[in-house]
Parts: structure tokens; C-alpha cells; sequence
């Protein structure tokens, strides 16, 4: 491509460019959902806490002064030291279907992280787990969660044109919910005496927050090993709380604690509102809430998506996810929900993908993968 430039992105215009471009770039996609643009700038902005432990450049590439693409230079130092790896992450990736802009973009990375002392790349990645990750590879034909990345499937062709190989793949299920809860459920009484633990209902918004911080620790230790994984800090464990809790459906999450009420394994679920966040651009204000707010009524939205997971390493086979799930079926039922959409699962963590064991009907729904190359 003639004319083709790659620029560091400087100022609140060219963040506001970055963050804009998919819009344009997917606004004939029904399939693709845009992430929550609050979101987007508190990622990408100089006040994200992951700052204290990742180095990260933006870059831009413009034909003329058109934007035909975007990508995100990230070192997170915390993941490479406990890896052992000098790595750089390409996140953020976005480029219209031109090969020339695809190279231009990883060649800035690759060369950024160059001079860092990187010797491999992978993505797409984020500063951690918490960020969107994996490249989509199967599932093109069904709409995304808006959560998760989509992507076109040049995509992939383009950086395995590049020399991109597999790193890993996170798998996608769709689970459903029957009107009555599965046998397997008979064995939860006996989870409760043998191993000291019980459902946790939190009635608060205290109770939520409180709680909310003790999840983002059990996520720390039930992660610990997995892939890339950096230990969320007490500064993220903050924003995080203060995010996303006060607007959680407390009948959507569950809680499970021991004997000395200490969390020991959660999840939080919410009802799936790709279409209305597709609809609102991805921007909650000042009108995109009229779109959203519809969708957020599970009695009126009868699939729910899975948005984490986490089950202390000594409680994993303790039977402390069906109780979990026997909250949440429970509710589910009452609320008319039929379907959950799982989050993107690791296809090598066979403890998770094996949770929901032969009593619900699974399907799949999407796979994407994280590429890496040698340099």
C-alpha cells in the first residue's frame, strides 16, 4: 500500500482515533461487538494500574490520513519474570483486509519490543488476563459476546503469513438450562457436610463489594499456573470492584465459602447483551443505555453469559463448583433463563472444561487462539 505510515498515537484525538476505528472498520459485521468504550479508555489511558508493572506503545497506520489499522506494543514484566521469557505483546489489532498493513503494524511491534530485549511475540494479548485476548479462528458465523474478541478471518491467515504459529487456544461452550435441575445436583447436601462449604448470598451492595475483592484473590491463586497469567495487583483488585460490582445481579453471581466464611470459589454471570451494546456503538451515554438497559432484564433476555470463573486449587475437587451451579440453576429457572455462554476457557485446563460434567447439553461456539513467533 502506497502512502501507508505507522504513527505512535499521541494525545486524546489519536486515543480517540485508536479506540474509534473498529466502528468503521466492522459497521457492515451483525456479528461483531464493539467493547464498552468507558472501558476501552480507562485500558488504554495513562491511568490504567497495570502501568506499574507493563511498558506499552499505540500505534496507528494511516493511508494518507485515513486510519487503516491499530495495535497495542505491550512488555508486561510481571508475566515474563514469573515465565521466565522475554516477551512482547501485540494487543488491540485491527487492520482493514491489505496484508502490507497487517506486517507494517507487528513489524512496529516486533521492533519496539526489539529494543526492549524481547525475544519472542504472542498475541493477541492484553496487559493481563482481565483485558480481551485470543484471536478468533472458528465461530466467524455467530455473534460474539462483547467481552471477547471478533475479528475477520484474514486475520489469522495474515499472521500465519507472517510466520505466526499456535500458542494456545481458549474454547467457547454454550450450556443449556432445562426447566429442572439435573441429577447430578442430588450430591450437593453432601458436598455442604463433607467439605464444610455452602452457597454464600450476598443481599448487599456491601456484601457484593466485599466479596467482589475476595473473588479477584481466589482468581489470583485458581490462575496461578495458567497460561501468561500475572498476579492482578491491589490497585487493579480496586478498579475492578469499583467498576464492575455495584452493577452486578446478585441473583447472576455465585459464592461459595468455607466453615470460617472465606470465599473459595465464584462466579459471575450476566445476561448477554451483545446486540444492544452493537447497537449503542459500544458507549453507555448519553443515550446508549436505551439499547442496553432492555437487554439487562433476564426476563425478557433469556441467555446469560459467563464473565469469570474461579475455584481455589484445594476446593477444585471438593464438589465447591456444583454448588455454584445449583445457585445458579436455581435462579436461572426463576428468572427464565435458558442458556449460558461460557467464557473463553483454556482447551489444555480440562478441570474447567469438564465442570458442567454430561447433565447439561453443551455445544460449541467459538475457539481463538494466541499466536507467537520467534524473533
Amino acid at each position: 500500500m502506497q502512502d501507508l505510515t505507522i504513527v505512535p498515537v499521541q494525545g486524546k484525538r489519536m486515543l480517540r482515533q485508536f479506540i474509534n476505528f473498529p466502528l468503521d472498520l466492522y459497521k457492515k459485521c451483525d456479528k461483531w461487538v464493539p467493547a464498552l468504550e468507558d472501558d476501552e479508555y480507562k485500558s488504554l489511558g495513562p491511568d490504567n494500574p497495570s502501568l506499574e508493572f507493563c511498558e506499552r506503545e499505540l500505534y496507528l497506520a494511516f493511508s494518507g490520513k485515513k486510519v487503516v489499522g491499530r495495535v497495542a506494543a505491550i512488555i508486561n514484566h510481571n508475566a515474563n519474570k514469573k515465565w521466565g521469557e522475554e516477551v512482547v505483546r501485540f494487543g488491540w489489532i485491527d487492520f482493514i483486509e491489505d496484508f502490507d498493513v497487517a506486517k507494517a503494524l507487528i513489524d512496529k511491534v516486533i521492533e519496539w519490543g526489539k529494543a526492549r530485549g524481547a525475544q519472542k511475540i504472542k498475541g493477541p494479548l492484553g496487559f493481563t488476563d482481565m483485558d480481551r485476548e485470543g484471536l478468533l479462528v472458528e465461530g466467524f458465523e455467530k455473534e460474539s459476546p462483547f467481552t471477547v474478541i471478533y475479528n475477520y478471518p484474514y486475520y489469522g491467515e495474515y499472521l500465519e503469513r507472517m510466520g505466526f504459529v499456535k500458542d494456545t487456544d481458549w474454547t467457547q461452550r454454550i450450556v443449556e438450562f432445562s426447566d429442572q435441575l439435573p441429577p447430578m445436583m442430588k450430591y450437593a447436601d453432601l458436598v455442604e457436610k463433607r467439605y464444610g462449604v455452602h452457597q454464600y448470598r450476598a443481599s448487599t451492595l456491601k456484601q457484593m463489594a466485599r466479596r467482589g475483592r475476595e473473588m479477584f484473590h481466589v482468581l489470583n491463586d485458581a490462575f496461578a499456573g495458567l497460561y501468561e497469567y500475572s498476579k492482578l495487583s491491589e490497585d487493579q483488585i480496586d478498579g475492578y470492584v469499583k467498576q464492575y460490582v455495584p452493577v452486578l445481579n446478585k441473583d447472576m453471581v455465585a459464592f461459595v465459602v468455607n466453615d470460617k466464611d472465606e470465599l473459595v470459589a465464584f462466579t459471575v454471570t450476566m445476561p448477554h447483551i451483545s446486540s444492544g451494546v452493537r447497537r449503542a456503538k459500544g458507549r453507555i451515554f448519553p443515550f446508549g443505555w436505551i439499547h442496553i438497559l432492555p437487554q439487562l432484564n433476564p426476563k425478557r433476555n433469556h441467555i446469560a453469559e459467563g464473565l469469570l470463573i474461579g475455584v481455589l486449587p484445594e476446593y477444585q475437587a471438593k464438589g465447591a463448583a456444583l454448588l455454584m451451579f445449583k445457585y445458579l440453576h436455581e435462579n436461572y429457572i426463576r428468572l427464565g433463563i435458558k442458556q449460558l455462554l461460557l467464557n473463553p476457557q483454556l482447551e489444555d485446563n480440562h478441570k474447567v472444561q469438564t465442570l458442567f460434567g454430561d447433565d447439561y447439553n453443551q455445544k460449541p461456539y467459538q475457539r481463538r487462539r494466541s499466536y507467537v513467533k520467534e524473533l
